[in-house]
């Protein structure tokens, strides 16, 4: 599968996959020219905070997909980012953003070009809603029953 890919300004650049086996795809920082956030070369994320990232690019997301975005593992490791509201629709049609969250002690630097999160393709399953007058509506009996948090033995 191929995904189309627009970029909003030159200086954005189109994701990249850095090994042939990654699943996600890297994506970058592009500042903001038109102005609509930051417009800042050097973004600078205080402990604690979330700011919207833009990436300067539009993708068209087939439908029977979603576009998730994930944290980087280093930089969610190393940096103390990680990345929140994060699903994007196929009816989605405007630039992708990243809202990254600095859960760490000190401000993050981003300079235009960095990476910034990963991109996956996610197949998804369009189901609908029926109310029911019971809730008793599994096709099978569980042990588990309405157990929830540590209800397995996990500590």
């Amino acid at each position: 599968m191929k995904i189309k890919v627009y970029k909003l300004r030159p200086e954005a650049k189109l994701p990249t996959r850095a090994h042939q086996t990654d699943v996600g795809l890297d994506i970058y920082y592009c500042s903001d020219g038109d102005k609509k956030l930051y417009n800042t070369e050097n973004f600078h994320i205080p402990p604690k905070t979330s700011r919207l990232l833009s990436t300067g690019i539009k993708v068209e997301i087939p439908y029977g997909y979603m576009l998730e975005i994930k944290n980087k593992s280093g930089i969610a490791s190393k940096r103390q980012l990680i990345v929140g509201a994060c699903v994007i629709d196929p009816g989605y049609n405007g630039e992708i953003y990243v809202n990254l969250h600095n859960i760490g002690a000190e401000t993050q630097v981003i300079r235009a070009g960095d990476k910034i999160a990963q991109a996956v393709m996610i197949p998804i399953v369009h189901c609908g809603v029926e109310e029911v007058e019971t809730d008793q509506f599994l096709n099978f009996q569980s042990r588990r029953g309405a157990g929830g948090f540590g209800s397995t033995g996990d500590k």
